[in-house]
Parts: structure tokens; C-alpha cells; sequence
């Protein structure tokens, strides 16, 4: 388990630095999952010459989250066709394993579109990728959503925007939700909630930690750990008026089931997240700048 100053120093940008048995940990699933990509990629496309909907995406993500360390446990549920699911996002590991547990597609920035081999994974599972600086072209994105919703049976959206640590829970961004106004005929929205227990806040990639250090740090880890996917009750979109109040009804789900999980009070997001408009309240940036003051032995020369 990675120490609180090595998480806290990652949270801030720095460099994670790794003993040699992790380095070796990192290249054994790294060299597994491109195993697993050469075997997975080209049945997918042979499928396809057959038929339509291939399921080598999904057991690709599933068998790539179990490589990764994720041991997924289901709690409820999930439905499988015509559902919008929305989801809590800590970490990458939420995409391989809740499309690895149901299938879906997600909706995700555009900028990962332009990752090389990430970009082309998400394609190849049917990724909606969005522009959210790009408000012009929401209708656009709307509808590829729309488009995705129908074809591929399920759709997910993290609609707070970013990753957080498992303690928190952001304020809903519901600008995706405009596909479900109105809501496609039949189809029902299901919250999740992606609990990663006491290891969130060392799974979770937050902060000005890169998203390389992260893939490395989680892949540096000795053995698996446990994952639970609560699919909480589903509920029609068609009983709530408009957006704004289908993300609030999904959102008091997964807080509460977020509660129950922690057996403590969800405590305020401590990282200023620019592209999703959140600041973080002053005071609890000061007090995490005057733990780290306090913990420097140069503080007090």
C-alpha cells in the first residue's frame, strides 16, 4: 500500500517513484494486456464480418480490469438493454470494469480520443467523446449519444466530470443528460455506485497527478483488490421534469449508497477542478496547505 506522503506528493504532480519488484509488477501486466489485445482485437473483427455487436470489447475490459488487479463484485442488478447508467468516476479502472460487468459504452472527454491505442480501445467499444469546453456543439453531442443509447442498448455518464477519491461526491454536471429530454422510448436510467472501499483514496486519480503515474501506480501494486459495483435501483426519467432533475434523483441514490458503504459523513473535494467549474472551499485548501507546511522540517528553520 503506497504511503499517505507518496499519494499526497502524487496528488500535487510529483513523480511516483517505484521499487524494483514494482517495475517488474508494472511490465508483467503491462506485457499481459497486450497478450490479451493481440488475441481479443483480431476475433472482434472476424466477428464483425458475421454479425453485428460483437462481445469481444466487453470481455476484453473485463479481462484487462482483472489483469489490472480489479477483483469486480456486482451488488444488485444491472439492467441490460435500454438503460442510461450514471456513475460516481474514481479512477480508469471504473471503465474496465463496469463495461467489463455490463457492456456499455460511456460517454468521455474528447481529449482521450487523441491518446494513441487508448483512443482506438474506447472506438472500439463505442465511445461518445465529448468537447465540454464546446457548447456550440452540444446538440451534436447530444445526438451521437442519442444515436449510441439505441444502438448499443446502454449508455454510462460520470457526470461530475472528473475523477474523485471515494470520499466525495461532486455536483452533477447535467448537460449529457439533455438525451433523456425527452427520454427514449422504454428506456430507464440505473445509478451505480464504484466503491473501491478504503483503497479509493489510493486507487483515485485526483489532484495534478498525470494520468501516466497513475496507470503505473495502480499497476505497481501487489495483488488484487476488491471492486464493488452497486447497480442501485433503476427509475424512469419520464417521472422527473427535465435534466436537472433525473442527475438529482441519481445522485441522492448514490450518495446515500455512498454513505452506507463509508459508515461516516461524505466529506467536501479537497482539488480545484477547473474544466468542471469547482473550487475547492478555502479552508480546507489552507488546512492541507498547512499540513504540508507543518510537515516540512525546512517550515521551521
Amino acid at each position: 500500500m503506497i504511503s499517505k506522503e507518496l499519494r499526497e506528493a502524487a496528488e500535487r504532480g510529483e513523480t511516483t517513484p517505484l521499487p524494483i519488484i514494482g517495475w517488474i509488477r508494472v511490465i508483467i501486466r503491462v506485457v499481459c494486456l497486450a497478450l490479451l489485445l493481440i488475441t481479443f482485437v483480431p476475433l472482434h473483427y472476424i466477428y464483425r464480418i458475421f454479425k453485428y455487436g460483437s462481445p469481444f470489447p466487453m470481455w476484453f475490459l473485463r479481462f484487462a480490469g482483472r489483469i489490472s488487479g480489479a477483483k469486480v463484485r456486482k451488488i444488485g442488478t444491472p439492467l441490460r438493454r435500454d438503460v442510461f447508467f450514471i456513475a460516481n468516476h474514481i479512477s480508469f479502472l471504473d471503465i474496465l470494469s463496469l463495461a467489463g460487468a455490463s457492456g456499455t459504452a460511456f460517454v468521455a472527454k474528447w481529449e482521450l480520443s487523441q491518446v494513441p491505442l487508448v483512443g482506438w480501445l474506447c472506438q472500439l467499444n463505442r465511445t461518445v467523446f465529448v468537447k465540454r469546453e464546446n457548447r456550440l456543439g452540444v446538440a451534436q453531442q447530444i445526438n451521437l449519444l442519442r444515436i449510441a443509447l439505441e444502438d448499443n442498448w446502454s449508455v454510462t455518464v460520470f457526470p461530475e466530470g472528473t475523477t474523485t477519491d471515494g470520499q466525495s461526491l461532486l455536483p452533477f454536471k447535467t448537460s449529457m443528460l439533455s438525451v433523456l429530454e425527452p427520454p427514449p422510448p422504454g428506456v430507464l436510467v440505473q445509478p451505480v455506485l464504484i466503491d473501491y472501499g478504503p483503497l479509493a483514496e489510493e486507487i483515485g486519480w485526483v489532484g495534478d497527478e498525470t494520468g501516466i503515474n497513475n496507470f503505473k501506480r495502480v499497476l505497481s501494486r501487489k495483488g488484487t483488490f476488491e471492486l464493488k459495483l452497486h447497480f442501485l435501483e433503476p427509475f424512469s426519467p419520464e417521472d422527473f421534469r427535465g435534466r436537472k432533475a433525473i442527475g438529482s434523483r441519481a445522485r441522492a441514490a448514490i450518495e446515500a449508497a455512498l454513505l452506507t458503504s463509508l459508515g461516516k459523513p461524505l466529506r467536501e473535494f479537497k482539488h480545484d477542478v477547473v474544466p468542471v467549474r469547482y473550487a475547492a472551499a478555502k479552508d480546507i485548501r489552507d488546512e492541507d496547505s498547512s499540513f504540508e507546511r507543518s510537515a516540512d522540517p525546512d517550515h521551521f528553520e
